[in-house]
Order: C-alpha cells, then sequence, then structure tokens
C-alpha cells in the first residue's frame, strides 16, 4: 500500500520535509517511490511546494496520506481540486475556483476564528460584569428601599402609641377639672 508522507531532512531544531509517496512497509527515511513536494514548517510563512498533478495522481490510485500531510493538502486546496474534477469540472473553471477559495481563506491581519470565538466571550464576561454591577445596584437600592419602610413604619408605630397617650390625657385633665370643680 501506497502512503503519502513526509520525510524529515534538515538539521537539529531546523527541520524541512519532502512530501513523498512511500511504500507503508518502509522507514520513514527509507526508500520512496516518489517526492512530491516540499515543506517547510520553521520559514515565516510557512513553505508549502506541491507537484499538484503527481498527488492528484497518487490519490486517484489509492494512496493514503497521513494525518500531517493531509492537513496539508486541505489547507492548499488539493482536496478541493479532486472534487471539483470528480464533478467533471474543466481546468478553467477548477483554476478560477480554487483561486476564489484561496482569496477567500483568512490572511494575516484578518480576525480568524479562534480570535472571533475569544472576542465574543470577552463581550459575554463584560455583560455578565455589568448585569453583576446593575443587580448589586438593585440590591442595594432594595435594601434601602427596606430599610426606609422600616423606619416609616417604626415612625408610624411610636405615632399610634403616642396618639393613645395624648387622648388620655386632655380625659385625664377633664376629669380633674370635674373634681376641682
Amino acid at each position: 500500500m501506497v502512503r503519502i508522507r513526509l520525510q524529515r531532512h534538515g538539521r537539529k531544531k531546523r527541520p524541512y520535509y519532502h512530501i513523498v509517496a512511500a511504500d507503508i512497509r518502509k522507514k520513514r527515511d527509507g526508500g520512496i517511490i516518489e517526492d512530491l513536494g516540499r515543506y517547510n514548517p520553521v520559514a515565516t510563512p510557512k513553505m508549502v511546494n506541491l507537484n499538484t498533478e503527481r498527488v492528484l495522481y497518487w490519490l486517484a490510485n489509492g494512496a493514503q496520506p497521513s494525518e500531517s500531510v493531509r492537513g496539508l493538502l486541505k489547507a492548499e486546496g488539493i482536496f478541493y481540486r479532486q472534487h471539483l474534477i470528480r464533478w467533471g469540472k474543466s481546468a478553467e473553471e477548477i483554476d478560477q475556483a480554487i483561486a476564489d477559495w484561496k482569496s477567500g481563506k483568512p490572511v494575516a491581519g484578518k480576525a480568524s476564528k479562534a480570535e472571533k470565538m475569544r472576542e465574543a466571550l470577552k463581550a459575554e464576561e463584560e455583560q455578565v460584569k455589568k448585569a453583576q454591577v446593575e443587580a448589586a445596584a438593585a440590591a442595594k437600592k432594595a435594601e434601602e428601599e427596606a430599610k426606609v419602610a422600616a423606619e416609616a413604619a417604626a415612625a408610624a408605630e411610636e405615632t399610634v402609641e403616642e396618639a393613645p397617650a395624648q387622648e388620655e390625657t386632655p380625659a385625664a385633665e377633664e376629669s380633674t377639672e370635674e373634681q376641682n370643680g
């Protein structure tokens, strides 16, 4: 079985890779069937050079890409190209579709999906903090209103207690006037 995989080259901590079609039974850096391209993850931006025609040939003939190569092929649009070929599109239509697809990909300066998620989380945290502040303010206001209501109730009780005492006093005065009079 043929596998499309990476073959490591370069020095210690400075790798670059050859993308190769190799027999699955061979070592990672052993014999290969065909060299399909290069991948340099150390370069900025990461460099990927592929022989697209040969990669498509090997995929059509049953070669299985490794996980890392699968990611590279997806990023370069090889699987999309293969999909368009299966649908019978012409070479010009395929090239145009691939160009449109690559131009729609996020580039430096545009927010990636992860950055958008971070921004959404920050906005949500701010809303939660704002809601907590509003809830604290509402609780404080309710506490003050309860305190005012308690003071008003206490004042009302005092006036109720004082009112009967005032009524007794004039009655007591009348009774003393009758006795004196």
